[in-house]
């Protein structure tokens, strides 16, 4: 039996279900699911993922029966409609959409008004009685082809538009008759001929094939690519195509397009939120070229399609039991839904909607806590304008809140540039006129966007949210007026000015507005009362959720008794591990750090360790009194000791300076000894170098000092009447013989230590496996460990080869060639690591 790639839907039945997401897509999954609910969806054909990936395996030949698998359910849909594709009386037209398995907004390609030719246009025109309608389809039609297929720039095509319009002296293209329209075309059509040497398709079935190639290509498009890259989403997947009959929103005053989410994506709020655009096909909405009207206008100019869309949204979020994204289109006063899929949304509105649908009874808290994923939850610890110098500043203009939280830097006005500033360090604000998915890398790279065009749906605020960043779009103020400035209200800024957006209140403000703590951050640091702060209250709730379904404990890392106070304010039941390295380079230590470094003796060396004993101690006692019983890892002294010391060439160059000057001969010998000890601890590779145990090994005084502060500050406190248990590390440990020697010369001194203060202490001795060898012999390091940890950023370079530092110059190629499906630094190689 021949392999399924195409599934039909329409008439109140599907092929498919939501289950198959996989299969379909989203999008096709969707439109399945709703048309068998007896929704109002008009009817087409999902061509499968698995089409697409043979597609490719086949070098982009179509996979056998695909193509005419698609001509019979063409068939189907001409039948159901009452049309026929390509009749020049009564011509159905079909949209061809991508739609992949998970979501990826504007990332690919949709070509709309499919089968329009010169002769269809004219039955177009006959059967509706409306030449200008007619006349509109074809023009977008030819410039959307013309770009998407043909590969001439979309900007070319607008170039035409905007002359055209500038020689009627009209503001937008609806105020264009149909004769207006009519010579755009032939101008569309002349720029193609020029641009590809090709004339453009009069054929429909010619142009069916080819907008599906261009829709299956657009899997590998740069936006795709770099969307799958930023999500961790696998090329493997391939993308689904949705051939759909044309419904028509650009048909007069009582047709138009929507977007619409169940509830509120920014805030959460149980709100039908969303907006829509009247006499406008689709892409219009989403492409912030309009600034569109609130969903809710619809009640007045199309009331009843309006009481239609608010029964379809409500039964569907009932259905799915999620806040869903919606796209629909009303023709002549009838409604037709394009689209659901769960909708994006913000941290604040993901943890909003998660508890508020627990408490109406449509999912448990179980799901509720898995619906939100760290990086959402991450949102609630973003920093806010300091409120007292935010009122101390007008606003410049002010938009649409689309992406919460507040950024500030330098502007930057296009997405190459942006990634240029970032990648110099600069914090950057990208301002557009209005974005679209070509800026993806930009928008990355980017602290926030500022738009002048486009509401809460556009694609600036679509991305915003999945990202995480600020966003204002839509501020109104906002004219780019060329490459290196930008007019907001009545100053013009350039590129590199600093500016400062909230995406809260939608606020534009002049300059770099300092930022404080978020509300949660400010709770747990007292700063903030609790009961004052409703998304702490969320925030907390959630986090007690998770708690009662969790199977594991979690610790946090931390250094200084600061980060332990906030780790156990977000319910760390521990200190999984704290470097003690970070301690000495405090400002009263690292001067007594490098002298130890230098001295020649292990007397002098035990000298200047002595000093550093108790100010070691104290860090314990305040990480020990944070944690109040709960177990601290602390890890013996880790990197080699050069990192102690000034750099080689900084070093040098004072020396020069130094010798120039001819004074302070006391300083120039104190650094001309600095540097000899840096090259006689120059190392090749570092990395695998003098460090961890091995330090601990040749110099044991190092391990004796740090056993000897963490002991004694456990001792300290066990005399108080507090429970403490010390887990000490040995770091790099690749030997049962190191873990031996180290652990030996701990319990030594712990020994010495308890019976100095006449204590008993329960105390662990344990290790961090970041070495292929310890991990092979692990079960005989388990001998003499009693805990182990795992280094997954040293295991990871030591297994593969590959440098961390370095790595990046590859690992993107090795992902764009396949030959890696992730970064093993951000995602943990499960085969290998």
């Amino acid at each position: 039996m021949a392999k399924k790639y195409v599934y039909y839907f329409g008439d109140g039945k599907a092929e498919g279900t939501s289950n198959m997401k996989e299969l379909l897509g989203g999008k096709g999954a969707g439109l399945a699911e709703m048309t068998n609910l007896g929704i109002s969806v008009p009817p087409g054909f999902t061509i499968s993922t698995e089409a697409c990936v043979e597609y490719y395996k086949n070098g982009k030949q179509y996979p056998p029966g695909m193509w005419d698998a698609a001509l019979k359910s063409l068939k189907r849909v001409e039948r159901s409609m009452g049309m026929g594709f390509g009749d020049p009386e009564r011509p159905l037209l079909v949209s061809v959409r991508s739609g992949a398995r998970a979501s990826m907004p504007g990332m690919m390609d949709t070509v709309l008004n499919v089968g329009l030719t010169t002769k269809t246009v004219e039955g177009l025109a006959a059967k509706t009685r409306n030449e200008r309608f007619a006349q509109d389809s074809y023009r977008r039609f030819v410039s959307m082809y013309g770009s998407i297929v043909m590969g001439v720039p979309r900007e070319h095509f607008e170039a035409i538009l905007k002359q055209k319009k500038a020689e009627v002296g009209v503001a937008h293209e609806t105020h264009l008759d149909a004769r207006h329209l009519r010579e755009l075309v032939a101008s569309f059509k002349a720029l193609i001929k020029e641009e590809t040497k090709k004339e453009f398709p009069d054929e429909p079935l010619d142009q069916l094939r080819l907008a599906i190639n261009a829709v299956f290509s657009s899997w590998f498009g740069a936006r795709a690519v770099t969307y799958r890259r930023l999500y961790g989403i696998p090329d493997s997947w391939g993308t689904a195509i949705n051939v759909v009959a044309m419904v028509f929103g650009n048909m007069g005053e009582t047709s138009g397009t929507g977007v619409a989410f169940t509830r509120d994506p920014a805030s959460g709020d149980k709100n039908f939120f969303g907006e829509c655009l009247m006499n406008a096909q689709g892409e219009d909405v989403v492409a912030g070229i309009r600034t569109p009207l609130p969903v809710t206008a619809l009640a007045k100019n199309v009331p009843e399609a309006y009481k239609e869309l608010e029964h379809t949204y409500k039964k569907l979020e009932k259905h799915y039991r999620d806040m869903l994204d919606l796209e629909f289109t009303i023709q002549e006063g009838k409604l037709y839904m394009l689209q659901t899929r769960v909708g994006k949304r913000t941290g604040i509105a993901a943890v909003k909607i998660a508890v508020d649908m627990v408490r109406e009874g449509l999912i448990s808290k179980k799901e509720a806590v898995q619906r939100i994923g760290p990086e959402q939850l991450a949102q609630y610890l973003y920093p806010i304008f300091d409120t007292k110098e935010e009122s101390k500043s007008n606003p410049l203009g002010k938009g649409l809140p689309a992406g919460p939280g507040a950024a500030a830097g330098k502007i930057a006005l296009t997405p190459d540039r942006a990634v240029t500033m970032k990648a110099a360090g600069t914090r950057v604000v990208l301002v557009r006129q209005e974005t679209s998915p070509d800026d993806i890398h930009g928008m990355n790279a980017s602290a926030g966007f500022l738009t002048a065009r486009g509401g809460m749906t556009s694609h600036a605020a679509v991305v915003a949210r999945q990202m995480g960043k600020v966003c204002v779009a839509g501020c109104e103020s906002v004219e780019v007026l060329d490459g290196q400035s930008v007019r907001i209200g009545a100053k013009v800024f350039h590129e590199g000015d600093y500016l400062s957006i909230n995406g809260s209140t939608g606020n534009v403000y002049e300059g770099d507005l300092p930022v404080v703590e978020s509300e949660i951050i400010q709770v747990i640091q007292g700063k903030l009362d609790a009961k004052k702060s409703d998304k702490y209250q969320r925030f907390a709730l959630i986090l007690s959720w998770a708690d009662s379904v969790r199977k594991l404990r979690v610790r946090a890392n931390a250094d200084v008794p600061d980060q332990a106070n906030i780790a156990r304010g977000f319910g760390a039941e521990g200190i999984g591990l704290c470097r003690t390295e970070h301690m000495f380079f405090a400002e009263d230590r690292i001067t007594i750090m490098q002298k130890m470094i230098l001295a020649r003796t292990k007397e002098e060396r035990e000298k200047h360790l002595d000093q550093l004993l108790p100010l070691q101690k104290q860090d314990f006692i305040g990480l020990y009194r944070e944690m109040a019983g709960y177990p601290v890892t602390i890890r013996l002294l880790d990197p080699p000791l050069h990192e102690f010391l000034p750099k080689r060439e900084d070093l040098m160059v004072e020396i020069a300076q130094l010798e120039l000057t001819g004074r302070d001969g006391a300083r120039l010998e104190e650094k001309r000894r600095l540097l000899a000890r840096v090259e006689e601890l120059h190392e090749f590779n570092p990395m695998l170098g003098l460090r961890g145990c091995r330090l601990g090994i040749t110099m044991p005084e190092i391990t004796r000092m740090q056993a000897r502060a963490i002991m004694e500050a456990a001792c300290e406190l066990a005399k108080e009447g507090k429970k403490i248990v010390p887990e000490i590390m040995i770091p790099l440990v690749g030997m049962v013989s190191e873990m031996k020697a180290q652990k030996d010369l701990v319990r030594e001194v712990a020994q010495e230590t308890m019976k100095r203060y006449k204590v008993k202490l329960s105390y662990l001795v344990g290790t961090m496996i970041e070495l292929p060898r310890a991990a092979v012999t692990a079960d005989r390091i388990a001998t003499e460990a009693e805990f182990f940890s795992f280094g997954t950023n040293d295991l990871t370079q030591t297994t593969f080869g590959f440098s961390r530092d370095d790595a990046a110059k590859f690992i993107d190629f090795y992902r764009t060639a396949n030959i890696m499906d992730a970064d093993p630094f951000a995602v943990l190689d499960r085969e290998g690591v």
